[in-house]
């Protein structure tokens, strides 16, 4: 999820997380209402109901329009079945960890698996294992072909078997061989930062 779209979602639960709101919207989902029918039925003064409505119309959530003198409001159904189409589905919750899941838990695996910069062991569970094919795909350069010979070098500096280690990085698409030479492909996108892992526990 895109840092907008995430601030954006935060902006609505912290609109909604108030009592006279959510019922301002109950009201307005069955009927349109003025600032003061709303006032009397709440049992608020004027001004305050003016400010949850603002509140609420920053969303997208309540539409208004003027009748007479008077300002009426409603619920904007199909704003909301929006944002509900939008950010409350399956595939797209997932995506409000990004951060946390390709951030702090991806260093937790590489401290656990590495002692200084040697790979302590491949993980078994596949998820931890991209974790170090990603960060041993990062020693090498984007743009630069390796001749086999050279790969397995590399590889050894981290781990000594190094010819799982360069085929797992193929399957997984981080790197490329044609004819012996090896190069690393650009869905690497991001670099995982290895800082602080001399933690001598093993897998968890």
């Amino acid at each position: 999820m895109e840092q907008e779209e995430f601030y954006n979602l935060l902006r609505f639960f912290k609109v909604l997380a108030n009592k006279s709101r959510l019922r301002i919207l109950g009201i307005l989902a069955n009927r349109k209402c003025s600032v003061g029918e709303l006032a009397a039925l709440l049992g608020l003064k004027e001004p305050t109901v003016s400010h949850h409505l603002a509140k609420l119309q920053e969303l997208g959530l309540v539409d208004m329009r003027l009748e007479g003198h008077t300002h009426l409001y409603w619920l904007d159904g199909k704003a909301l079945q929006g944002i509900n189409r939008e950010i409350f589905t399956p595939e797209k919750m997932p995506s409000l960890a990004d951060e946390v899941e390709g951030g702090a838990w991806e260093r937790k695996v590489l401290k656990n698996f590495l002692e200084g910069e040697r790979l302590k062991k491949i993980p078994a569970s596949r998820k931890k294992r991209l974790v170090i094919l990603r960060w041993l795909a990062t020693q090498f350069e984007m743009g630069v072909q390796y001749p086999e010979r050279q790969v397995n070098e590399i590889i050894k500096r981290y781990h000594p078997d190094c010819a799982t280690l360069r085929r797992e990085m193929i399957s997984e698409k981080l790197m490329q061989r044609e004819k012996g030479v090896y190069w690393r492909l650009p869905e690497v996108s991001r670099e995982i930062i290895l800082w602080g892992c001399d933690d001598s526990t093993g897998e968890r």
